[in-house]
């Protein structure tokens, strides 16, 4: 068993020690998926395809390159980023612009649950006039699917 200093658990007890912030030196925690916008952000605003060391300069906040390597590997994971060999390092891009990263995220969702027809019936019950008349005339111009496909 560890031995606890006795004002340790005193000032448990009394609360003291939930969210009492960064320690000295630290900095505030990000919310999540805060890291990731910003990795993005400084994905999408580059012309190429950045490498850790790189994202990790224009983030300019002394991030850990491990740091940078990890959430920029989940990103790839995730599908959100391609990337390529560049010398010794992995070289990343979006595989989208922020427009079809969204389009990308609304159709996980309506994926990720089995009666499409209700989660679309609500989507477009749920939009302003405005967009029910942008999405109505978006499917004028889609050319039907030939039949069976």
């Amino acid at each position: 068993m560890v031995e606890v200093p006795w004002d340790f658990r005193r000032c448990r007890e009394a609360g003291q020690l939930l969210n009492a912030g960064p320690a000295p030196g630290e900095r505030e925690r990000r919310p999540g998926g805060a890291l990731e916008a910003e990795v993005l952000a400084v994905l999408q605003s580059s012309p190429r395809a950045l490498t850790p060391g790189e994202v990790g300069r224009r983030l300019g906040e002394g991030l850990a390159y491990t740091t940078v390597v990890t959430v920029l590997s989940r990103m790839f994971d995730k599908g959100l980023l391609t990337r390529g060999k560049r010398s010794r390092a992995y070289a990343y891009a979006p595989v989208a612009d922020g427009h079809g990263l969204t389009a990308r995220r609304m159709r996980q969702e309506l994926e990720a649950d089995s009666d499409h027809e209700a989660v679309l019936t609500r989507f477009v019950a749920d939009l302003s006039d405005r967009d029910e008349g942008l999405l109505r005339q978006l499917l004028g111009e889609v050319p039907e699917a030939p039949e069976g496909a």
